[in-house]
């Protein structure tokens, strides 16, 4: 096996790895609210998820990740665009597994562009990068969670409105089971959308080392290409099942106090957003979006009831997660220059 082959077995071996690590991270966004309003024990509602995380590739057309795999021009004559993607792979992975010490909601999505895009720039200037496409990311970065909040804020006044005469015990009752539903929709929604950026990166991974056809186009109906979307989906929902309990809890409980109804109203707006943006092969921020939905939902009854400071320091968070990974994926491209 000749030194380029190695390096992309390599490549979409830490592929797969990242979207454990993805799904690790982004078990929070899955399962917060559902956990924190004690609808599901903690194992169950990570089952939960997976099960649904795994079952998008069912549901979503690959746009995403054709996305993804184009925000890097690649030169598939030029062998050392296997070690920006890489590179770029490695940026990502630090980066996540950094935010997710700090207990911090980060962005895997914006985390993984960022590094792929920093690690491009190293190797070939600014040129070298698809702006249009990195563009529709970095315009969603404001606009996930403002949709999120919109939604979320206009359900759960709906949803006041329709059981404004029910007793508390029957709004508790209905909408604990509802829950199960929201939950379901919305890892769906964070399986298609976060699982086919990894599907992107393996893409870009083969062509660029000239084992697919820059027009390559990824179909579960195709065997050449089933095992990428299947293997990606696997590799999301054990990630989720392992589950993420540092940012759960930055997620479920200090935001604001859920109970089921509010649960409900969040889950499904979030599952709203991400169903519009995996159909428009948008690749956005599951972090952003359910962060902006509970957000959302806390603030129609009780302003003060967020935890503004909290919510605060996670918007920096986000801030800065493309620029440090871009940063990350850049030095690991200048470490691999080293020995090239």
């Amino acid at each position: 096996m000749d030194s380029i082959m190695i390096v992309v077995v390599i490549t979409v071996a830490v592929a797969l790895i990242f979207d454990i690590i993805n799904g690790f991270h982004d078990a929070a966004n899955s399962i917060a609210t559902i956990v924190s309003t004690r609808v599901l024990s903690p194992k169950m509602a990570v089952l939960w998820a997976a099960f649904f995380n795994f079952a998008a590739m069912f549901v979503f057309a690959p746009k995403v990740a054709d996305t993804i795999s184009k925000i890097v021009k690649i030169n598939p004559a030029d062998p050392v665009f296997v070690y920006v993607v890489m590179a770029g792979l490695l940026g990502a992975i630090v980066w996540d597994l950094i935010t997710w010490w700090w207990g911090l909601p980060t962005s895997s999505s914006h985390a993984l562009i960022g590094g792929f895009a920093g690690a491009g720039i190293a190797y070939a200037g600014l040129d070298v990068i698809r702006w249009h496409k990195l563009s529709e990311a970095m315009l969603f970065i404001p606009l996930a969670p403002l949709l999120g909040f919109a939604l979320a804020f206009g359900f759960m006044i709906a949803v006041y409105w329709i059981v404004r005469k029910w007793i508390p015990m029957k709004v508790d009752s209905v909408f604990r089971k509802g829950q199960l539903f929201s939950a379901a929709l919305y890892s769906l929604g964070h399986g298609g959308n976060d699982a086919q950026k990894t599907m992107g990166i393996i893409v870009a991974i083969l062509i660029a080392a000239g084992l697919a056809p820059t027009t390559m186009k990824l179909s579960f109906l195709h065997w050449d290409t089933l095992w990428i979307i299947l293997a990606c989906h696997l590799a999301m929902g054990i990630g989720t099942a392992l589950g993420g309990w540092k940012i759960v809890k930055t997620m479920g409980m200090k935001l604001t106090k859920l109970r089921p109804i509010h649960g409900f109203c969040a889950e499904t707006a979030g599952a709203v957003t991400l169903f519009m943006a995996t159909n428009m092969g948008i690749p956005v921020s599951t972090t952003h979006t359910i962060a902006g939905a509970i957000v959302g939902v806390g603030s129609t009854s009780n302003l003060s009831g967020i935890k503004w400071q909290v919510a605060a320091r996670i918007v920096m968070a986000w801030i800065v997660t493309i620029p440090m990974s871009a940063l990350v994926g850049a030095v690991c491209f200048y470490i691999f220059k080293l020995f090239l």
